[in-house]
């Protein structure tokens, strides 16, 4: 049988025909690979150069690499973050004419890396709570799009840090399948074999010293089994707003919040019967808010002070005709900001007069309009505005505000007794 290569790119072919296909993957010449730290596999991995790519290489049997390429195109159709899938390779021999086991071939995800690589240095337990919160972020994607997974586990991952968002990548698929909806039985046993793999890894990593003494290996892969039903409950559950009750997409986006979770896109959809809304979440390290918020708009603030502006932003964005993310003829989310600033921010704010906010910077008076607004659209049992919010601020919240310049002197009868 003659070399045949199956890929996604015609230009791949060209480029990975100078790889030495002859040659057992495990003893490919040092020219051909790039050092790049690689995870536990039950195969022989490599990551090699081809062209102006790093890829990696996994010999593994036709059947199962024909299969996994397949299932990883799916994958990238459905937008479920997994490696990218660039070629097959079969009808490989050796220089005698010994047959070589084929090989399936994947784009190497920049900034990525396998969870041991991570933990060389000591992890603190907040990150690795993080690390695990973007596994169950990935797992839920994966169950909504279809795929039972089969074999979750922190070795099947990649992880990679982006302006401070935690993200999880799947890196083996060599045991999913795509239906076009999971049982909840299919979804228990994914998260079964999550936890106990993870409880196992992290053992594994607490027997070589590499484990923060503080973390507690089977309790971080409860952890997982909790998070993955939180966010599975608040994903999934079906919604209709009514299209003068916006305070409930607020009051849903906070639900996320408190469990930890961001909102990272947000799509609405029109219907007669009101605006169904779904999120897609994400993780987050301190200080991503401040800085998103800074690129995005200018706007300089504290970390809680830029979430719920954030909030507030993409609520609104997500509302706006030319808003299509991923479209390239939608409008870019730096514009659209823009317009949030000069539209949505600034009249609110300019609607409390300067002489009444003792001293209230900006972004805590945004804040604190959007909670007012909340407040008063739940005792409406309708969203009332930010016009009619920032009235009643006005009349009603900032009398009773204490004024923060205000200086307290302690009376002689309140004076502390002398020693």
């Amino acid at each position: 049988m003659d070399l045949q290569i199956t890929a996604t790119d015609p230009s791949h072919p060209a480029t990975l025909l100078d790889l030495p296909w002859d040659v057992p993957l495990e003893r490919w010449p040092d020219k051909h690979l790039v050092a790049l730290p690689r995870g536990i596999s039950r195969h022989v991995v490599r990551f090699a150069r081809a062209g102006d790519e790093v890829v990696a290489v996994k010999e593994v049997g036709e059947w199962a690499a024909v299969r996994e390429y397949a299932l990883l195109r799916d994958l990238d159709r459905l937008a479920v973050p997994a490696v990218d899938p660039l070629a097959v390779v079969t009808g490989r021999t050796g220089a005698q004419g010994e047959p070589l086991e084929p090989v399936l071939i994947t784009r190497q995800l920049k900034g990525s890396l396998p969870y041991r690589s991570m933990f060389e240095t000591t992890m603190r337990p907040d990150t690795i709570k993080r690390l695990l919160d973007a596994l169950a972020v990935l797992l839920v994607r994966l169950h909504l799009s279809g795929f039972a997974w089969g074999d979750c586990s922190l070795s099947n991952t990649l992880f990679r840090r982006d302006a401070g968002a935690y993200a999880a990548y799947l890196v083996d698929a060599e045991t999913g399948q795509i239906q076009p909806r999971l049982t909840d039985g299919q979804r228990g046993y994914d998260i079964e074999v999550a936890q106990v793999n993870i409880a196992g890894e992290l053992m594994d990593l607490e027997a070589g010293g590499s484990l923060h003494p503080a973390v507690d290996p089977v309790a971080f892969g409860l952890a997982i089994v909790e998070r993955y039903g939180e966010l599975w409950h608040e994903l999934t559950r079906t919604s209709v707003y009514p299209r003068d009750k916006r305070h409930y997409i607020d009051r849903r986006i906070r639900r996320l919040n408190d469990l930890g979770f961001d909102v990272a896109e947000m799509q609405i959809q029109r219907s007669p019967d009101g605006d169904k809304v779904a999120f897609l979440p994400k993780v987050v390290d301190a200080g991503h808010h401040q800085r998103q918020l800074l690129r995005l708009t200018g706007l300089d603030a504290e970390e809680n002070q830029a979430r719920s502006l954030l909030n507030d932003l993409e609520t609104w964005m997500a509302g706006q005709e030319d808003y299509a993310p991923g479209d390239p003829l939608g409008a870019r989310p730096e514009v659209l900001a823009h317009r949030w600033v000069r539209d949505v921010f600034r009249p609110a704010v300019r609607a409390v007069p300067l002489e009444l906010r003792g001293g209230i910077d900006t972004a805590q008076l945004y804040h604190e309009l959007l909670e007012h607004r909340l407040l008063l659209s739940e005792r409406a049992h309708s969203d009332v505005g930010m016009d009619a919010t920032a009235a009643d601020y006005v009349t009603q919240v900032l009398p009773t505000r204490p004024d923060p310049s205000a200086v307290v002197t302690a009376g002689p009868e309140e004076a502390a007794p002398a020693h």
